[in-house]
């Protein structure tokens, strides 16, 4: 990698690109934002969800045991 080449982390996601990452569909991103469920900031007609909202959805989400 050139030196002088950086990666810049996103700090704001489309909701397509948070379906992606979280591995779901983007009408359940959708639902999710207009349930309140996922916060999202909204410049113009522009919707955007923080890393660190993403990062907390899914620290909140409840963990699925099995009994063997």
């Amino acid at each position: 990698m050139n030196p002088a080449t950086r990666v810049i982390e996103p700090l704001l996601y489309t909701p397509e690109e948070a379906a992606e990452a979280l591995r779901l569909g983007r009408s359940t991103i959708y639902e999710l934002m207009a349930d309140g469920a996922l916060a999202y900031v909204k410049q113009g007609r522009c919707r955007r969800i923080k890393v660190a909202v993403l990062k907390a959805f899914v620290a909140g989400m409840p963990s699925e045991t099995t009994s063997h």
